[in-house]
């Protein structure tokens, strides 16, 4: 192995590609830009969707997955001489049934939701509030910035007590005022706030205030009816399965067409999870393509401008060959040079990407709402660019290296 690449370590092999590079140093500065660009847009795309992949896992990391929320709807079709059109209600005795009936089922989570004029001194806005159990924490556990979410004696003694968002907190309170503790008014009834958290769209209806379900029910005279129930999947079950049998259940509870797919609306959380992988998965193909592809553009400049070297060179060449420079030698100094461009240009590229990356982290740090956390690449990745930037050089600089060895030496020595 050493005998094999003992001219690596010779002196004269870099002297002679120092003075290649040197004697055309604009013309090998222009061949390595589309190396580097290539690298750039590699580890750039690749930081940027693992950025992308950190912010949403931060954003989930206390929700269920594999979860899916099911409300009752209106039936589109007759059934049992019910006719369309008929409100399909849903009721905590429901929770209940699918709980005991549905194989696969770990939580199921009723609630309820209103819209509700909020009001403090002179501040008012109309939001969203929901009836919560202390259960729902352990499914879509609130990111609460200050306080706490309410618990089972909130519930037991109908404690008017609510968690707001910091859209409400905005909206009602003055900037940096403590808010825990302070008096607000939900549809003309004082409650207590006892926290405030971040707001995660996931693509359903935004909730603003989280306040009790008992004391939801009595405010709005609700008895025991439920707006939806969020139900958990097991992990080693399918939730589309599950979410297919417990909608086919409240079917036969509610005297629903099984065919009538209107009479229960249905949002799978786990799928949206997994169209969001897969488009991270594609986005991360696109990006490997993109980038190799515009490495292999780079290289190819990079053996276009060695051929011209080499035709310079014919002369230089030819009198090596006379001297007793065997073809092996000839070629693996031009694959050497190439090798040496590809890499320097990947190097730029690597160092130029990181900087990018972390100008992208400082600014998202800076922001308000950042769409992406940590944008960066592994070492392995970093390595996997430079060997293939070192395959793709070698490989590229075969090329202008058979060229420079298919010319006999006394035709060369007769080159001007």
């Amino acid at each position: 192995m050493i005998k094999i690449f003992g001219f690596l370590f010779d002196k004269d092999t870099w002297q002679e590609v120092q003075g290649s590079l040197k004697k055309n140093t604009l013309r090998s500065i222009l061949t390595m830009v589309g190396v580097w660009w290539g690298i750039l847009l590699l580890i750039g795309l690749l930081g940027s969707a693992r950025g992308i992949e950190n912010n949403f896992n931060v954003l989930f990391e206390d929700f269920a997955t594999n979860s899916v929320f099911i409300g009752g709807g209106k039936t589109s079709m007759p059934f049992k001489g019910y006719e369309e059109g008929r409100p399909v209600i849903l009721r905590l005795d429901d929770v209940k049934k699918v709980e005991e009936n549905i194989e696969g089922v770990e939580l199921v989570v009723p609630r309820i939701m209103g819209n509700a004029v909020l009001s403090r001194k002179t501040f008012s806005g109309s939001f969203n509030t929901t009836g919560d159990f202390p259960i729902l924490n352990e499914v879509a556990k609130p990111d609460l910035t200050s306080g706490r979410f309410i618990n089972q004696s909130d519930i037991d003694e109908r404690k008017k007590v609510g968690v707001i968002s910091e859209d409400v907190y905005k909206q009602l309170f003055e900037k940096d005022e403590d808010p825990i503790g302070k008096i607000i008014s939900i549809s003309n009834t004082n409650f207590k706030v006892i926290g405030v958290f971040k707001v995660v769209n996931f693509g359903g209806p935004q909730l603003d205030v989280h306040i009790p379900f008992t004391t939801f029910q009595q405010l709005y005279n609700r008895g025991d009816r439920i707006d939806w129930m969020m139900i958990t999947g097991k992990p080693e079950n399918d939730i589309n399965q599950v979410e297919a049998d417990v909608k086919l259940l409240l079917k036969n509870l509610k005297k629903v067409n099984p065919n009538d797919n209107r009479a229960f609306f249905g949002f799978n959380l786990g799928d949206r999870f997994s169209q969001f992988t897969g488009f991270l998965k594609g986005m991360q193909f696109l990006t490997w393509f993109v980038g190799i592809a515009t490495l292999i553009a780079g290289v190819f400049a990079i053996g276009s401008i060695l051929l011209i070297t080499v035709k310079e060179r014919t002369k230089e060449i030819g009198i090596r060959r006379a001297l007793g420079a065997t073809p092996i030698m000839i070629k693996r100094q031009i694959i050497v040079e190439s090798v040496t461009l590809a890499l320097m240009a990947g190097f730029i590229g690597i160092i130029s990407g990181g900087v990018i990356l972390m100008l992208i982290n400082n600014a998202m740090l800076n922001s308000n709402e950042p769409w992406m956390r940590n944008p960066s690449v592994s070492i392995s990745m970093v390595f996997l660019s430079l060997l293939i930037v070192v395959i793709l050089g070698t490989l590229i600089g075969l090329i202008p290296a058979n060229k420079a060895t298919s010319v006999k030496p006394i035709d060369a020595l007769r080159e001007e």
